[in-house]
């Protein structure tokens, strides 16, 4: 990764949701940006990819990509490049999300790219022992998320406490280094000032923002429960 990420950070996965795409991806992008300026807490937004060069020309923030496959450049139609995503704007990647499951091997190869391209890696781990497991294979973050609470508005840090506790404990030996983040079901302030009190470093939010009736007002309860 070229730049030092900043913690705690708040990442927002634009999924494929029409309140994100296009027009409206760049214009959630730029809400974002406000929320980081005005609060000095840092803020990364995933768009899809066809909407990563909008969005990287109107905002100053960190823009990342949703997803890269395990690929160089060469015949893969339909697959996606790193060099694609980079040379759009982006400064890093989604990995492993659970909507868009991998083999261990290619969560190894592409963590491998994003190093020899600059990017940043978030590996999305859907329990404790893919955690460890990809934890070892040192990407710059790791995001614990269970896969039942995801868009549920219940988040992980309430309804599965130990999960993130344990996780976090168990990671750690393996990587001290590592930046956790705690996604699925982040809909409140509160729900990120716990994630934060159980040892993680961060959020990594989807609905809870894009699909609020106010992203701007959410975004900035998130930023401010992340000082208290």
């Amino acid at each position: 990764m070229q730049e030092k990420l900043q913690t705690p950070v708040i990442i927002v996965n634009f999924k494929t949701y029409s309140e994100a795409t296009g027009r409206n991806a760049v214009e959630l992008a730029k809400k974002a940006e406000k929320v980081s300026n005005e609060t000095k807490v840092s803020i990364i937004v995933a768009p899809q990819f066809a909407d990563i060069s909008a969005v990287a020309e109107a905002v100053k923030i960190p823009v990342f990509a949703q997803h890269i496959d395990s690929i160089r450049p060469g015949s893969y139609t339909g697959h996606v490049l790193a060099d694609s995503v980079k040379e759009a704007g982006a400064k890093g990647t989604l990995i492993n999300h659970s909507e868009k499951q991998l083999k261990l091997s290619e969560i190894d190869e592409i963590i491998g790219i994003t190093r020899e391209k600059g990017l940043a890696s978030v590996v999305c781990a859907n329990n404790p022992n893919i955690s460890v497991a990809a934890a070892a294979l040192k990407p710059d973050i790791i995001a614990i998320e269970p896969p039942e609470l995801i868009g549920t508005g219940i988040p992980v840090s309430k309804a599965k406490p130990e999960v993130v506790t344990n996780t976090i404990k168990r990671v750690r030996e393996v990587n001290p280094k590592v930046t956790i983040l705690c996604g699925a079901g982040i809909s409140h302030g509160e729900d990120v000032a716990v994630a934060l009190k159980l040892g993680t470093q961060g959020v990594l939010v989807a609905s809870g923002v894009v699909k609020a009736k106010d992203p701007y007002k959410i975004l900035r309860e998130f930023a401010e429960a992340t000082k208290t």
